[in-house]
């Protein structure tokens, strides 16, 4: 017996040993590229990107999805936005390099507070919110609990409603309060770098994901415990705070646009996009044919079209949609 606790110990320090060499590996290989404020006790990690005098957009706020950080939206819009607008890429609680805070940044409203914190902070008193993915369920937040600050909200792909079954076990077996730091700390990261790949492909089906997106987005982060626990907590919490606070999106009063995929299989469009469309008076809706979850990147011109709409300029938004539909037509799954 007495043998096989000390074996048993001796895993247990050589997982942990593992993940927090593994963690500080992907620190070193992912450097901060941004830079951390005080919120209000904990620190937000951003990026803000000035906007020149021919500047012809207003200021635009980023907020990434599960399991990402600031440098998955970076990567897709800086280079095709910048010197048309302020920008600021943001790391959610708890994701890339910002801290989790207290308690109440385990959920979506928590969160918007956050970054409507983030915002004033950096002098920002207005801005159009781009959300992708669990970033739509913050961005409609925001705009319920911080209206004055939204000029506009771009919902790309967003999972904002209730949704029948569960989630999947891993979240679950990750948010329990002891086993889930023990999985966390000891399967995630070994596992995960196995499935990276392959993960973040099925993510963009049927459309191609850039070859270079997991280093260009420093996804491994995502990997290190502390962050993998974090996301299984907000997931497994999305479901009752969706539940709780869908009723209220007939409040939201900002212009709004949605874009989907009708082959999105990570979030719904029937379930999740056409009833925020619904519920949003005067919004508009971009259901893309071939398109999957990623419309960031494998329609970034639509956004662009669509963030011009906001701006209240008259893109041929039908046009771009056209174009790009045509574009992806052929993607096929893996």
């Amino acid at each position: 017996m007495l043998f096989v606790a000390s074996v048993f110990l001796a895993l247990l320090v050589t997982g942990f040993g593992f993940s927090a060499y593994q963690a500080t590996a992907f620190e070193k290989s992912n450097p901060n590229r941004g830079e951390r404020l005080d919120v209000g006790g904990y620190r937000m990690n951003s990026v803000y990107v000035p906007r020149p005098n021919t500047a012809d957009l207003p200021t635009l706020v980023f907020i990434h999805g599960a399991s990402a950080n600031l440098r998955d939206q970076m990567t897709a819009f800086r280079s095709r936005l910048e010197g048309r607008a302020d920008m600021l890429f943001l790391d959610r609680p708890g994701f890339g390099f910002s801290d989790r805070g207290g308690a109440q940044n385990a959920y979506p409203d928590g969160q918007a507070d956050a970054i409507a914190a983030l915002m004033k902070k950096r002098g920002i008193s207005k801005a159009i919110i781009v959300s992708h993915s669990f970033g739509g369920a913050v961005a409609a937040s925001f705009a319920l609990n911080h209206k004055d600050m939204v000029a506009g909200l771009l919902f790309l792909s967003p999972a904002t409603h209730p949704w029948p079954g569960g989630i999947e076990w891993y979240y679950d077996a990750a948010k329990a309060p002891v086993f889930g730091w023990l999985f966390s700390s000891l399967v995630a990261p070994p596992v995960g770098m196995a499935l990276i790949d392959s993960a973040t492909k099925t993510v963009f089906e049927p459309n191609a994901r850039p070859d270079d997106y997991v280093e260009q987005t420093a996804a491994y982060l995502a990997l290190r415990p502390r962050a993998f626990r974090n996301n299984a907590i907000d997931v497994a919490n999305l479901l009752d705070y969706v539940k709780r606070t869908s009723p209220r999106y007939r409040e939201i009063e900002a212009p709004a646009v949605i874009i989907t995929g009708d082959t999105d299989r990570i979030v719904y469009p029937e379930i999740h996009s056409r009833q925020l469309h619904e519920d949003i008076r005067g919004s508009m809706l971009l259901r893309i044919h071939n398109l999957g979850h990623k419309p960031d990147y494998a329609a970034t011109d639509v956004v662009i079209a669509a963030l011009e709409t906001l701006a209240g300029k008259t893109p041929d938004l039908e046009g771009v949609v056209r174009r790009a539909e045509a574009r992806i037509a052929g993607d096929m799954r893996q």
